[in-house]
């Protein structure tokens, strides 16, 4: 399998060849293709799945979290909230204090840097579909109900005896 080389991992992702010496050596990301394994002169390969994680770490650091917090979050999630897969497949939300996970099929969310706690997160435009929806629903009730109304209104009318029905229009 051929890797990318630090070089590349760097021109790809927008990250230092200090960052990825540094995220390597911290054990952040390491190449997963082929590590130096602290022997000079052998270049570390990097597969597609670490220039994605270079690059969800480059943008968490660029939005502000600190690297204390993304490596805390990401080592997380790699270990004990199942981020075995690629990260391409996962849904990392951020409020710049802390990185949450969102998992794909209960919509479940989980704070990283909480160790898993349960998250509050809202789907405002599901929300607002769900309004919408019972608005629609209620404003056509109404309409039916006045429409029922009017009907039932005519009907009396039309069995009221004649003499009661001008005294009606009268009063009117």
């Amino acid at each position: 399998m051929e890797g990318f080389t630090a070089e590349q991992a760097s021109r790809f992702t927008g990250c230092t060849p200090h960052q990825l010496r540094y995220w390597d050596r911290i054990g952040l990301v390491r190449p997963s293709v082929q590590e130096t394994g602290g022997r000079p002169g052998v270049r570390r390969l990097y597969s597609f799945r670490d220039l994605v994680a270079l690059n969800v770490i480059r943008s968490l650091l660029n939005g502000g979290m600190s690297l204390q917090r993304v490596r805390r979050a990401y080592e997380y999630l790699r270990k004990k909230a199942g981020l075995e897969e690629h990260l391409s497949e996962v849904k990392l939300v951020t409020d710049g204090k802390s990185i949450f996970k969102i998992c794909r099929t209960d919509g479940e969310v989980l704070d990283a840097l909480k160790e898993g706690q349960m998250a509050f997160f809202l789907a405002i435009d599901d929300i607002a579909r769900k309004v919408d929806g019972r608005v629609a629903e209620y404003l056509y009730d109404r309409k039916e109900f006045v429409a029922a109304l009017g009907r039932l209104e005519s009907q009396l009318e039309q069995d009221l005896d004649p003499a009661v029905r001008r005294r009606l229009r009268a009063a009117q």
